[in-house]
């Protein structure tokens, strides 16, 4: 058995790097970081740029994507507060392999390459980081898992909506493409665009590159199977 294939402790999956450094190294980590907000459909991050710095996302919700050779872009994840963004460049030493979009608005802070190789030294983190991207690659295998379509994309939806932390009530907006949740979910672009059509009762609107929910707790109703 390969680390990769080996279990995950429990406590890893589905927690963010926050929670899995602790609130100390956390805090140690944004010391003296320069705070910046972005505004919905932002570049956070450029394919192919070398890595000087590291993003800490504050608030919002991101997405990679990968430009192929093809000229197809390929969704790699999606990524909310209490994550990292561009850590792997500035640990390899290499360039970004991927672009960071914002699909909602997002406040990050900017790590500069020497602090945050500190404290990653200082603070014991390289196990850390290896246990929080073997839980993210089970993540994505577990978000093309079989099952219900409707289920499974109004799920994807709601945990979009939720990583936003939109104020109770309101709408949200995703910059979001019916091709890129069809990649996430590991289905047909036909799919994804039927399955849309099919929740709209359930608050959902989407237009060519964007996804608007308006009722969460319908949508949830979705989620869950029960108003289907």
């Amino acid at each position: 058995m390969t680390e990769a294939d080996a279990p995950l402790p429990s406590d890893t999956q589905g927690r963010t790097l926050r929670q899995l450094m602790g609130e100390p190294a956390w805090a140690v980590m944004l010391g003296g970081a320069l705070v910046r907000r972005h505004p919905i459909g932002s570049t956070l991050l450029r394919q192919g740029e070398p890595g000087r710095h590291v993003l800490a996302l504050l608030g919002g919700v991101a997405k990679v994507l990968r430009l192929e050779r093809s000229g197809e872009l390929t969704l790699l994840a999606f990524r909310g507060p209490g994550e990292l963004l561009g850590e792997v460049a500035v640990l390899d030493g290499g360039t970004r392999s991927a672009n960071v979009l914002s699909i909602t608005d997002c406040t990050v802070a900017v790590l500069a390459k020497p602090a945050f190789l500190r404290v990653v030294a200082d603070q014991d983190l390289y196990p850390v980081l290896v246990r929080y991207a073997l839980a993210r690659l089970r993540e994505s295998d577990l978000a093309r898992a079989g099952g219900d379509i409707l289920s499974r994309l109004a799920a994807a939806l709601l945990i979009l909506a939720d990583l936003s932390a939109a104020p109770p009530g309101s709408a949200v907006e995703l910059a979001l493409t019916r091709e890129e949740l069809a990649q996430h979910l590991g289905v047909s672009r036909n799919t994804v665009s039927a399955g849309l059509g099919d929740l709209g009762p359930f608050g959902v609107q989407s237009a060519r590159k964007r996804i608007l929910l308006t009722d969460l707790p319908a949508l949830r109703l979705a989620a869950s199977g029960s108003a289907l």
